[in-house]
């Protein structure tokens, strides 16, 4: 990645899908720290586990915002990095049925993104631009149409880096590439960044993480302790090198189980089989991805296709009935209140309540490999609250728009570019 020299710099703000983004002239890392529940934040600041992050309530700005529904993990990164909702991007999930053809379809590229990114129009504007992200499922969208370094923590040599005297990721982090279901799958992106501002000082910095630590552990719990402290030594070292931080969040994180610590499910395909007949309708769950060993495809909310003539509303009422249902919304209602893709909708949508998970079908959902460990989840309104974080205090204008108006996680890059003092 050669840097462009400073009179070739652009020096006029960049458009990206309706809003303007100021040229970082310093360097600036935005991070989106998968499942960080806001309680995460809250006892990890109280408890000493956070010194970095509970000094930007001073330094910096520390609050929260909410996350894009369904909150999930694809919906949400591809909502940050283009600093738009569903309706406009398109990627409603990491998982969906298409209407047309009746496929089942599990988003790992981005054939299905509507728009651009805010990365992809700063790296073509002559901003050198990098991403590293836990999950190498999320690469081809937060990368998309990006000139500059990007790569996984899942496959970290699959970059060039020779410009930078490096072989491989594994060689300019230090160490081999983690398994997929570690806490170090999130801390070597967060190193990766480190080592890339060390070197090729990016102006601009997306880094993505993974929620195993959070699917498994609880605020509180010495594994998650470990974990988030690890987390913020990091962040101080970004902001010792220099850089501005941004922090953010694409979901909550919520416990699903009973009091005997048995996941507590809806499994609402087999409950609407039993109520109207075998085969009326698909209950499709948007969190089901590659790393289904976290949550065995259980959140909280799913979208119910038709497969037979029926009266949808006698099924949205029957499934308002069911114990920890909170909210049934029909398409059109789902899609104007959450702005969604309509032709990527079901009939309807069926949210749970913080401590209910749903699913399809009880076959569709193998949780033996929790392990032991209670059901921890996301997808649905009780996990949409999320940290939102910055390193440098905020001109009026945003700090009076963070006080009086409904922060959106993808506002992070705005207030990041735009608005710090």
């Amino acid at each position: 990645m050669t840097a462009p020299s400073q009179s070739s710099r652009p020096q006029t703000l960049i458009e990206a899908n309706g809003r303007s983004y100021a040229v970082p002239h310093s360097p600036v890392v935005v991070i989106c720290l998968d499942g960080f529940d806001p309680e995460y934040l809250e006892r990890g600041i109280a408890e000493g586990v956070l010194p970095t992050i509970g000094a930007l309530r001073a330094a910096g700005y520390v609050g929260t915002a909410l996350a894009t529904v369904p909150t999930t993990t694809n919906t949400n990164n591809t909502s940050i990095v283009t600093g738009v909702p569903p309706a406009i991007h398109g990627i409603n999930g990491n998982y969906y049925l298409d209407a047309e053809t009746g496929e089942e379809i599990m988003v790992t590229d981005a054939r299905r993104l509507r728009c651009g990114t805010i990365l992809g129009a700063m790296s073509k504007a002559g901003v050198r631009t990098a991403v590293v992200t836990a999950k190498d499922k999320l690469l081809k969208v937060l990368a998309y149409e990006m000139e500059g370094i990007a790569f996984s923590s899942e496959h970290p040599n699959s970059a060039d880096l020779a410009a930078l005297g490096f072989d491989s990721g594994e060689h300019m982090v230090g160490r081999s590439k983690p398994d997929q279901y570690s806490a170090d799958l999130s801390l070597f992106a967060l190193d990766a960044g480190i080592r890339l501002l060390e070197t090729a000082r990016p102006d601009l910095t997306y880094l993505s993480t993974s929620d195993y630590v959070q699917h498994k552990y609880q605020p509180g719990d010495a594994q998650s302790n470990d974990f988030h402290a690890a987390v913020d030594r990091r962040i101080a070292r970004l902001i010792e090198l220099g850089a501005t931080v941004a922090l953010t969040a694409d979901h909550g994180m919520a416990d699903k189980s009973d009091t005997q610590g048995r996941p507590n499910v809806v499994y609402l395909e087999d409950a609407l089989a039993e109520k109207f007949g075998a085969g009326i309708a698909r209950v499709i769950c948007p969190i089901a991805d590659p790393f289904v060993r976290h949550h065995g495809a259980l959140g909280g909310f799913v979208r119910v296709h038709a497969l037979k003539a029926c009266d949808i509303n006698a099924m949205m009422t029957y499934a308002r009935s069911l114990p920890g249902v909170e909210l049934v919304l029909d398409r059109a209602t789902v899609c104007e209140r959450y702005q969604l893709p309509p032709d990527r909708e079901g009939d309807f949508a069926v949210f749970t309540d913080r401590g209910t998970a749903v699913g399809a079908r009880r076959e569709d959902h193998d949780l033996s490999a929790l392990g032991g460990h209670r059901l921890r989840s996301h997808g649905g309104l009780g996990e949409q609250r999320v940290p939102f974080v910055l390193s440098r205090p905020l001109k009026r204008e945003y700090r009076e728009r963070a006080a009086t108006g409904v922060l959106r996680n993808y506002d992070i890059f705005d207030f990041v570019l735009n608005g710090v003092a």
